[in-house]
């Protein structure tokens, strides 16, 4: 395919894309570029890119090599910057958030990101020149640091050195490369890694309802949440008051589907009130690559992705009635997640990115795979510059986020992928704790309003955790808060029904050094995962040197205690429910996808107040809770004291409970000789994974918001520099 060099650009007609040189990050300098790439390509001489194959793609599940006319479309190569450059972006994206800086706010669009920060056009030529010498049709994004590309089996074998097979996990068909990919050692100061030679896909962040048949034990009582108990626990309802709902507002859900129905949207927000918010409104786009091949295709209908679709339409529209809801999705590739293809377009393709977007998708770091653990990082770096502000759901499975959907974790401790770079928002879980505490009266009243609402104020909270592990579930039944051991609550009769994974999570990341993590598969590093400067001042951070989750949190639990979330979502063929009659018929779930979702619309109204898109929240959260808790904490903020708390708290102290799940195996997992342990940072000790404390934890982060407070005192942690839009 034709390449050539035009005065002060490059032309790759394979993508049609012109991008200019004359601004390019070297010669701003008065330097000239200085390409990583340095020797004609030696085929022989290989370089294996670590960390990126499946733990599934085993001799044991192969099921033989895919033929090589297979067809694999819209792989993506990720590029790797100059150690020099790197730093170049971590110092500006340090100043774009920075009120004392004179590069305050001052955003950068996708062009501008790609012209400064992506890699030098003798090295973008190089190595698409080697892809399209071997059959790929080849298009560079527009950061220069991202390129698409499709081909087949046989030319991935060819090229990458790895064959691509049949494999059978759990029942299901997938595909998957046997083994590291490899690259010409003289590409590979340029190369970062292939974002995915396979198609394990990322699973939704969400957990239907569970039917919990103890109400001699937890009551008969069933206090679900509508939106109006959320504005009124979490107090959104003097902003909407004072004319803050989201108003000029656009909130970005990635997916890889489309809801079932757009009705249930409307439904939802009709019957709980959210209509008469006329500004309000949803749509579904598919963000097309604009400069090259169309990546992004309609993927229809994906159950029960669905779910996740509408849920988070629903409650971002909850805690943002004025603002536009737009879905932003994608079909999968065969190897590469539809999200992943959206969030790439959005940020790359469009002159004004959006301000606020919202994942609820994961996969644990290890599983993830060192490359595509770098791309989310290198996807949120660029947003970042841009002004995006990115929310994902930290996961619904303690600190066992290798085991999604497990009786027990095997695979030691782990975090999400997608949510455990310096980058985002990583958006925890809580339960509501009176039925813990026996004041159900106190925090609801008897009967609904006309939008079905019923909580009374804030209520105390605790780690959303339905496992066996957690202490407070043992206390409550049993009386004993041992949950180990012979005689603890895991390995008795009654425990033995709460044998589960299910939990909101958080820990630190495993992949920051390339050091193996607890569960012994994370190989290779991942770009972005070192502690940001800005996770710190707060009492109970850690000092690990590592990215450490979740920042904040919201509710998330799935009914254990009698509180979970009510949305419409009517694909009755998957397991949804006609939203007919009352609410308390409709599906209802929990899990880390609803409080995702509900942060980035109290995003939506922040940026409303302050007339500007604000990039990573992160730098303001910390520096208001640094300010909140102080050296010791603050008790007048402990979520303990419920309807008590001071009116003054921007952040709610989450103290008592934990997140620990019941284990197996010898990852991370005390046992204390019993056949089933509880997970523990040592397997000779009771170090639970994970406690409250004061301050931050990994249970909570920060611990959750009194929403009016949040957005009311923004301004005093930006309270120097000026702002743009």
């Amino acid at each position: 395919m034709l390449r050539a060099f035009q005065a002060g650009s490059l032309l790759l007609s394979s993508g049609l894309f012109l991008f200019p040189l004359t601004l390019d990050a070297h010669a701003i300098r008065g330097e000239s570029p200085t390409p990583e790439i340095g020797q004609p390509v030696d085929q022989s001489k290989l370089v294996t890119l670590a960390g990126n194959t499946r733990p599934e793609a085993n001799s044991s599940n192969d099921r033989g090599p895919l033929p090589d006319d297979f067809p694999i479309d819209h792989m993506q190569l990720l590029l790797k910057r100059s150690p020099e450059r790197e730093e170049a972006l971590r110092q500006l994206i340090d100043q774009l958030h920075d009120p004392r800086s004179t590069n305050f706010q001052k955003w950068l669009s996708p062009g501008e990101f790609g012209q400064r920060f992506g890699a030098e056009a003798a090295d973008l030529e190089r190595i698409t020149g080697w892809l399209e010498s071997h059959g790929f049709v080849v298009n560079v994004y527009p950061n220069r640091i991202l390129i698409d590309f499709s081909g087949s089996a046989g030319q991935v074998r060819e090229t990458f050195h790895t064959e691509i097979h049949q494999l059978e996990f759990d029942g299901v068909r997938h595909i998957g490369n046997m083994s590291d990919p490899q690259v010409p050692a003289e590409l590979a100061p340029a190369v970062e890694g292939i974002v995915s030679l396979h198609d394990f896909m990322p699973h939704p962040l969400y957990k239907m309802k569970t039917n919990y048949t103890f109400p001699d034990l937890f009551g008969d009582e069933i206090y679900a949440l509508v939106p109006q108990d959320l504005a009124t626990i979490y107090n959104f309802n003097p902003l909407f008051k004072t004319g803050y709902s989201g108003s000029g507002q656009t909130i970005v859900l990635i997916e890889n589907t489309n809801v079932y129905a757009v009705s249930d949207w409307s439904t939802f927000r009709k019957t709980f009130g959210l209509s008469s918010y006329t500004s309000g409104s949803f749509v579904t786009v598919h963000p097309a690559a604009k400069t090259g091949p169309d990546n992004c295709s309609n993927p229809g209908v994906v159950a029960p992705n669905d779910a996740e679709a509408i849920l988070d339409a629903e409650w971002a529209s909850a805690a943002a009635p004025n603002a536009a809801i737009e879905m932003a999705t994608c079909k999968d590739s065969t190897t590469t997640f539809g999200g992943l293809i959206a969030m790439e377009n959005i940020i790359n393709e469009s002159s004004t990115p959006p301000a606020i977007v919202s994942i609820s998708y994961g996969e644990c770091e290890a599983d993830n795979g060192a490359s595509a653990n770098s791309a989310y990082s290198s996807a949120y770096q660029q947003a970042v510059t841009e002004g995006v502000s990115i929310f994902v759901a930290a996961g619904d499975e303690g600190a066992a986020v290798c085991d999604p959907n497990a009786t027990a974790a095997t695979h030691g401790i782990g975090v999400n992928a997608f949510a455990s770079t310096a980058y985002n928002v990583a958006v925890g879980g809580t339960d509501f704790g009176d039925t813990y505490a026996g004041t159900n009266a106190t925090y609801w009243n008897s009967g609904n309003t006309t939008t079905y609402g019923s909580a009374k104020s804030y209520i105390p909270e605790i780690p959303w955790n339905d496992s066996c592990g957690s202490v407070l579930l043992a206390e409550y039944l049993t009386g004993s808060g041992v949950t180990y051991g012979g005689d603890g609550f895991c390995n008795s009769d009654f425990g033995s029904l709460f044998l589960t994974t299910v939990a909101g999570s958080g820990g630190p990341s495993g992949c920051a050094t390339g050091t193996p993590g607890a569960s012994g598969v994370v190989s290779g590093t991942c770009k972005g995962n070192a502690k940001p400067s800005w996770q710190s001042g707060v009492i109970g951070i850690p000092k690990d040197g590592v990215r450490d989750l979740p920042d904040v949190s919201l509710f998330a639990s799935d009914g254990l205690w009698s509180h979970y979330y009510i949305f419409c979502w009517s694909d009755t063929a998957n397991g949804g429910s006609p939203c007919m009659g009352a609410p308390s018929n409709w599906s209802g779930a929990g899990g880390t996808s609803f409080a995702s979702p509900i942060m980035a619309g109290i995003q939506a109204l922040v940026n409303q107040k302050n007339g500007a898109r604000q990039g990573n929240p992160n730098p303001v959260y910390y520096k208001l809770a640094e300010k909140e808790y102080g050296a010791i904490g603050s008790t007048s903020c402990n979520s303990t004291k419920g309807k008590s708390v001071a009116s003054t708290c921007i952040f709610y102290d989450v103290t008592e409970g934990d997140v620990d799940v019941n284990c197996a195996g010898t990852h991370d997992c005390f046992t204390d000789s019993a056949s089933i342990g509880v997970l523990s940072s040592s397997d000779t000790a009771y170090k639970l994974a994970y406690g409250t404390g004061i301050g931050w934890d990994f249970a909570t982060g920060i611990g959750t918001v009194n929403v009016a407070n949040l957005v009311n005192n923004w301004r005093t942690a930006n309270s120097s520099g000026t702002t743009s839009k």
